[in-house]
């Protein structure tokens, strides 16, 4: 997970600096590449979009809830 957005888009901006743009057939084969690893892994496709829906409704209801608590002395 990304904690620090900020040195993500520096490392970034630096990167296109130095390297340039990524030429758009490029940038197909690394997606390509990307998108048959993903099934390799059996990540895609998915078998069920919203399988354990209702785990991350009650997850985002019990953080909302306590950021709403802590928010309100």
């Amino acid at each position: 997970m990304i904690k620090n957005s900020r040195i993500l888009k520096d490392f970034e901006d630096s990167l296109v600096r130095r390297e340039g743009q990524l030429a758009p057939p490029k940038a197909f084969n690394i997606f390509s590449a990307m998108w048959q690893e993903a099934i390799t892994l059996g990540v895609v496709p998915f078998q069920d979009p919203l399988a354990g829906i209702e785990v991350d409704i009650n997850i985002a209801r019990v953080i909302n809830s306590c950021s709403k608590k802590s928010s309100h002395p």
